[in-house]
């Protein structure tokens, strides 16, 4: 069977197949067991990075007034902010955490034109915490959907930096599509008009382009 994989994941997949195949075919010839073991160990971390590089086709919910979720992972923060950056304003803010065992491609949550595209640098606090929201490495992309203002943020969390993001300013983005990834371990934020009603709870775990975070409201308008 197939595995989609995420092209960004090659070097690190090439990177610890090949060893593990060399490692396990001399241990089988040679013998010895120290040797099987330091294959053993190599060949488990190929199937992990595999496995964290897959990439599954998604068809899930769409609609205008719909914003399916960017990630898979555990929604762990719902709560109004004040986003300056792009929304201008208090918006509801949805927070998921992702592990180093969920699907770490992201997706668009909305369809629209995106009208902003930024990107810091920043350090390696653990994904989860509130402060790694505006500490660590992150890409932030808007999204003008029919009226109404979302942007997405990327996070980089504790384990690596690598932060990758399809979206140019002035594309048109479909909601479901890939967006890009986030490399070992994570954390995706969406902010959304603060009148949106979320549909998930804190606790609840979300499936990146299936599973739908909240419904916009008729009244919400874009930033000025």
């Amino acid at each position: 069977m197939r595995i989609p994989l995420a092209r960004e994941g090659l070097p690190f997949i090439l990177g610890t197949t090949v060893p593990a195949i060399v490692l396990l075919s001399a241990a089988a010839y040679i013998g010895g067991t120290l040797l099987w073991i330091v294959a053993f160990c190599v060949a488990v971390l190929a199937v992990f990075v595999l496995a964290f590089f897959r990439d599954p086709e998604r068809a899930g919910p769409k609609g205008p007034d719909l914003v399916v979720s960017p990630a898979d992972g555990k929604v762990i923060d719902i709560r109004l902010v004040e986003e300056s950056s792009y929304m201008k304003s208090e918006s509801l803010c949805m927070s998921i955490f992702l592990s180093l065992f969920d699907v770490h491609v992201n997706r668009y949550p909305v369809t629209g034109d995106v009208d902003h595209r930024t990107y810091d640098a920043g350090r390696f606090e653990p994904a989860w915490r509130r402060s790694a929201s505006h500490s660590n490495e992150r890409a932030s992309t808007g999204i003008q959907s029919v009226g109404h203002s979302v942007l997405v943020r990327q996070i980089a969390g504790l384990a690596a930096k690598r932060i990758v993001t399809y979206a140019k300013l002035g594309d048109r983005v479909e909601q479901g599509d890939r967006m890009g990834l986030i490399r070992f371990g994570s954390r995706v934020e969406v902010f959304l008009p603060k009148e949106s009603a979320p549909k998930v709870r804190v606790g609840q775990r979300a499936v990146g382009g299936m599973t739908v975070l909240a419904q916009l409201t008729a009244g919400s308008e874009g930033p000025e």
